[in-house]
């Protein structure tokens, strides 16, 4: 799963954080094949945690999206 190899690298992070994380990211990127674009939601998953976005739903709906600047 993407979201777990990224975390991995980025950074120390606890069970409950990686499972949070692994969920958001499934729902965000339910419906997505192409491989390159669920890289995309999961860096995005993972930034919007690091931004302090620890609600699920939340996440899911922020990963779907491009980040914007």
């Amino acid at each position: 799963m993407p979201i777990r190899e990224l975390a991995r690298e980025k950074g120390s992070f606890s069970p409950e954080e990686l499972d949070l994380m692994a969920r958001a990211f499934a729902r965000a990127a339910d419906e997505v094949s192409e491989a390159g674009e669920r890289e995309a939601i999961a860096s995005r998953v993972l930034a919007n945690y690091l931004a302090g976005i620890e609600d699920e739903d939340e996440l899911a709906a922020l990963s779907r999206r491009p980040l914007s600047r």
